[in-house]
């Protein structure tokens, strides 16, 4: 009987010691969530699957003014970013003033963004009152071979983007540039050797990261060998694992080692990978079994424009934006149709071909990003001053 009422007793301790350790994980739990991961959590649960969607659509309209038409589409679909191009970028007064515009039209802060690389992809170059900080080729930063100096060129760029409140930019392009005749890439790339690639893709990076712009290295698993322009076709990477592990993607896991966070995936078909002509941008393999799985990138996942002839020669619009979803895309850049697009990813919910959690994962990752990193400065420009200064300009006199 005694050696009953003991053992009763230690079992009681023995469970009661276990409530306690769980109620200390909660505890450690709920501790461990950030403010920032309360908020996102709050926001998310407030999101209808519509809402949801259109923080994953970044869109582009080719005018200088918010029309109604535009107006129309900012509202109704709520996208979470907006693709600056030279329709959009005329005077210094008139751009800021678009830029402003579209921003109030939206409930969540967007990635204004841009293709602002240097070479002959500059759209501020567009501007027709104000000069720009003329920045050179990649490849000429490449041949330079000075990351600190290819840092300032990233500051550069990114306190002229501050200028319009621009957030984002797609850019370093990390490909390396391995193939004579590509010319979609060419002297846009740091150079032929993937180290050197690596090293000024980070510095640039970082140039942008620190002064207030998130850098979008693109464009995996590399377009560095390609002969095709995905502007106009499907190029095809004739390339297994191991060789584009060996050159093409060690830029892209080096920037995975140092937090990238947010990566582009090209419209390009690695079928000894793929098994099949599928572009990376619609690859379940690439996309989630390959980069996010097997790299551990568990950063942002951009497309290629998707209204690029690469996709749109071999889909419907109605469809691609629900492949890119189901692939495992974050952020679906530049459809041919906001609303289209935002109906393609809600279909393939419907049809339970995507999950809403997978969505809830993509939206979670875009709202912390956006709260970590331009919540604080979204309404914040820098002075025109800043655009073409005579320090911009001695930084880049470093070069030549």
């Amino acid at each position: 009987m005694k050696k009953n009422k003991i053992i009763y007793i230690l079992l009681i301790v023995i469970l009661l010691a276990g409530c306690g350790k769980n109620d200390n994980n909660e505890a450690i739990n709920n501790k461990e969530l950030s403010d920032i991961d309360k908020r996102v959590e709050e926001q998310l649960s407030k999101m209808t699957l519509d809402e949801k969607i259109g923080q994953m659509i970044i869109v582009t309209y080719a005018s200088d003014h918010v029309d109604s038409k535009l107006t129309s589409a900012l509202k109704d679909v709520q996208p979470g970013g907006f693709i600056l191009f030279k329709d959009n970028i005329t005077t210094y007064d008139k751009t800021l003033t678009f830029i402003k515009s579209i921003k109030e039209l939206v409930k969540i802060p967007m990635f204004i963004s841009i293709d602002e690389e240097g070479g002959k992809i500059q759209r501020l170059y567009f501007l027709k009152d104000k000069d720009i900080t003329d920045i050179p080729d990649m490849y000429d930063l490449g041949i330079k071979n000075d990351t600190e100096l290819t840092y300032e060129v990233g500051k550069v760029l990114a306190e002229e983007l501050k200028v319009f409140g621009i957030n984002m930019d797609f850019a370093p392009v990390i490909d390396v540039y391995s193939n004579k005749d590509n010319t979609v890439i060419g002297k846009r790339s740091f150079g032929n050797n993937e180290e050197l690639v690596s090293k000024h893709g980070l510095s640039l990076a970082k140039g942008l990261e620190d002064n207030g712009v998130i850098p979008v290295f693109k464009h995996f698993p590399g377009h560095g060998n390609t002969s095709v322009d995905s502007h106009e076709n499907l190029p095809i990477v004739i390339k297994t694992k191991e060789e584009l592990m060996n050159l093409d993607l060690i830029p892209f896991i080096d920037a995975i080692k140092n937090d990238a966070k947010v990566i582009m995936i090209g419209h390009l078909a690695v079928p000894n990978i793929t098994s099949d002509n599928t572009p990376a941008s619609l690859s379940k393999i690439l996309i989630t079994d390959f980069l996010k799985k097997e790299l551990n990138f568990n950063g942002l996942v951009v497309t290629d424009a998707l209204n690029m002839k690469a996709l749109t020669n071999y889909y419907k619009d109605e469809e691609i934006c629900g492949k890119a979803t189901e692939a495992g895309v974050d952020i679906l850049l530049m459809p041919s149709s906001s609303r289209t697009c935002l109906k393609s990813v809600k279909n393939a919910v419907d049809e339970g071909k995507i999950d809403e959690k997978r969505i809830d994962e993509s939206v979670r990752k875009i709202l912390k990003l956006k709260y970590e990193k331009i919540e604080k400065d979204y309404n914040n420009y820098l002075d025109s001053s800043y655009l073409n200064s005579k320090e911009h300009q001695d930084i880049i006199n470093k070069i030549k």
